[in-house]
C-alpha cells in the first residue's frame, strides 16, 4: 500500500514474499456500499492507525482490501479428523503484515471479501452477524487474558447474500482480523503433502523467528508450540469457553485462539457440552479439547518427522513423542495455576487440582452455571447455588485455603460473558438493522469484571441457552 501518511503504517507482504508457494496474489471483491458498523479504536492506536484515518477513504480502501499486494492463503487441514488435502483462503485475503507501537509482529486480514481460487463453493461472501460474533468473542477472550486473534473492525457491504440458515438473504459483512500470524499445523500439513523439503524447512525458520525466537530447531518449535496450546486450551477450560470446531487448520502456532464460528460458552457446566450444529458427533465438546489439541498437536509432530531424523526415523518419532507426552503435565500445571487464581486459593498444584476437579463434578451434578458460580464465591453467595453433604464439604475445604480478597477474586471472574442467548437476539437485531444491542454487548465483555448500572440484563444466562445451537457462518 503507498503511503500517502507518514503517520500511516505500512503493510509489508511478509508472508507472501517468503512463501510465493503457499501464497496466491488475489484482490478483495469491491462491496457497493461499504459502511463500518464498528471500529475497534483501542486496537487501532495499538497498530499505529488513526481511527479518523480508518474512517476517511483511504482507511476504508484498506479496511475492503482495496489496496495492492493482497494475496489467498493455501493451508490443509485435518477437519472432524479426516485429512483434507486442500483448504486455504476459500473467501478471505491477506492484507498484510505490520510491526505494532509495543513491538509486536501482526498480520491483518480481511474475511468475507469474495470467492478466491481455494473457495470450496458458495459466493464468498459472509453474513454481518457472524462476523459480528467474531468480534464480540474476541473481545472478550482478549478482556479475560486469553490468547486471541482480535476484531479491527467490523463492516457491512450493502449487499444482500443468499441465506445461509433461514430463508430470506442476510445482510453482508466483512470482518477484519488481527492475529500475530495465520501459520496454522494446516499450513505445515499442507507444505508436508504438497511441496518439497527446503520449503518445509524455510517455514520452521520463519515460524520460530515469527512466534517463537528461543526455539531450537524443529524438536524446539514442536516443544514451543505444544506448550503454548496447552496454556491457551486451559484458559479456554477454566472460562468455559467451547470453541466448536478445532480442526488442525484453525489451530494457529504462535498460540492464539483463532476462527470464532459455531463457538459458545458453558451457561450449566457440562463436560459433554456442544452447541455447534455441525459436530453431531461430539469431536469437540467441551470436555474433549484438551485431548483434542493434543491430537492436533500430534498432526503437526507428524509433519516434522522428516526433519528431525532423516537417517533414523525411529529416533525422530522418539524424540516428537517425548516433546508430547509431557503436554498433559503442562496442561494440568496451567489449567492449576488459573484454577487457584479463580478460586482465590493458596495450594500445591495437585491439591488445587484436585479441589478444581472435585468443584466441577458437583456443578455438573447440581446443573449450576459456570461463571455465574465462580463469581458468587468471590461475592459469599455460593451456598446459595449448591446444596449438600459434599457441597458443604467442598465449601468447608476452600475455606481453608482461601487467601485472595473479594476484590481480588472480582478482578479474575468475570461478570459479563457473551451468552448465547444474549449474543444470539444481538445478532439477530443487527440483522434487522439495530445495532444497539452488539454496542451493548461488545461494551460489556470488553470490561467484563465491573458491574454496571444498566445491564443487570447481560449477567445471567437467559431462557433456552442450554439448548442452543451455533451455525459457522465465518
Amino acid at each position: 500500500m503507498e503511503k500517502l501518511d507518514p503517520s500511516v503504517p505500512v503493510l509489508q507482504q511478509s508472508y507472501a514474499e517468503a512463501f510465493p508457494e503457499l501464497s496466491v496474489p488475489w484482490r478483495a471483491d469491491v462491496p457497493p456500499r461499504p459502511e463500518i458498523v464498528w471500529l475497534n479504536e483501542p486496537l487501532a492506536a495499538e497498530l499505529g492507525f488513526d481511527p479518523a484515518w480508518l474512517r476517511g477513504e483511504e482507511g476504508l480502501a484498506l479496511l475492503t482490501g482495496q489496496i495492492d499486494g493482497t494475496t489467498a492463503q493455501a493451508y490443509a487441514g485435518h477437519q472432524f479428523g479426516s485429512p483434507n488435502p486442500q483448504l486455504g483462503d476459500g473467501r478471505a485475503v491477506l492484507l498484510g503484515d505490520l510491526v505494532d507501537t509495543r513491538g509486536r509482529h501482526c498480520d491483518l486480514h480481511l474475511k468475507g471479501s469474495g470467492r478466491t481460487p481455494f473457495a470450496r463453493g458458495g459466493d464468498g461472501k459472509a453474513p454481518l452477524g457472524p462476523m459480528l460474533r467474531e468480534a464480540v468473542i474476541g473481545e472478550w477472550l482478549h478482556a479475560t487474558e486469553v490468547p486471541t486473534s482480535r476484531a479491527l473492525a467490523v463492516l457491512s457491504t450493502g449487499e444482500q447474500i443468499g441465506p445461509r440458515q433461514g430463508v430470506t438473504p442476510e445482510p453482508g459483512g466483512l470482518l477484519v482480523r488481527v492475529a500475530a500470524s495465520h501459520l496454522r499445523v494446516g499450513t505445515f500439513e499442507y507444505a508436508t503433502w504438497h511441496l518439497d523439503e527446503e520449503v518445509r524447512r524455510r517455514l520452521v525458520e520463519f515460524t520460530i523467528r515469527r512466534h517463537h525466537p528461543s526455539a531450537d530447531g524443529p524438536l524446539g518449535l514442536l516443544e514451543a508450540v505444544t506448550r503454548a496450546q496447552a496454556e491457551l486450551v486451559a484458559r479456554w477450560m477454566v472460562l468455559g469457553f467451547v470453541h466448536g470446531v478445532m480442526n488442525t487448520d484453525n489451530m494457529a502456532l504462535s498460540g492464539q485462539g483463532i476462527d470464532y464460528g459455531p463457538c459458545a460458552v458453558l451457561d450449566v457446566h457440562r463436560r459433554d457440552a456442544v452447541f455447534s450444529s455441525i459436530d453431531r458427533g461430539g469431536r469437540y465438546a467441551y470436555g474433549s479439547q484438551p485431548g483434542i489439541a493434543l491430537w492436533n498437536l500430534s498432526r503437526f509432530a507428524e509433519t516434522l518427522l522428516p526433519l528431525l531424523g532423516q537417517t533414523d526415523p525411529n529416533f525422530a518419532v522418539e524424540q516428537a513423542t517425548t516433546v508430547l507426552e509431557q503436554y498433559e503435565g503442562w496442561y494440568q500445571q496451567a489449567w492449576s495455576r488459573l484454577m487457584g487464581r479463580k478460586l482465590g486459593i493458596d495450594g500445591a498444584p495437585e491439591e488445587v487440582f484436585a479441589l478444581g476437579q472435585e468443584l466441577l463434578t458437583l456443578l455438573e451434578e447440581q446443573q449450576v452455571d459456570h461463571t455465574g458460580f465462580f463469581r458468587a464465591l468471590g461475592e459469599g453467595r455460593a451456598a446459595e447455588l449448591v446444596t449438600g453433604a459434599s457441597s458443604m464439604q467442598w465449601m468447608r475445604r476452600w475455606e481453608t485455603l482461601r487467601s485472595a480478597t473479594p476484590a481480588e477474586m472480582a478482578r479474575v471472574n468475570p461478570l459479563y460473558i457473551p451468552r448465547n442467548v444474549h449474543l444470539e437476539a444481538a445478532l439477530r437485531s443487527a440483522h434487522l438493522g439495530d445495532l444497539e444491542p452488539v454496542q451493548e454487548l461488545l461494551g460489556a465483555v470488553s470490561a467484563p469484571f465491573t458491574r454496571r448500572v444498566g445491564l443487570d440484563h447481560l449477567e445471567g444466562p437467559g431462557d433456552g441457552g442450554e439448548h442452543f445451537l451455533t451455525f459457522c457462518g465465518t
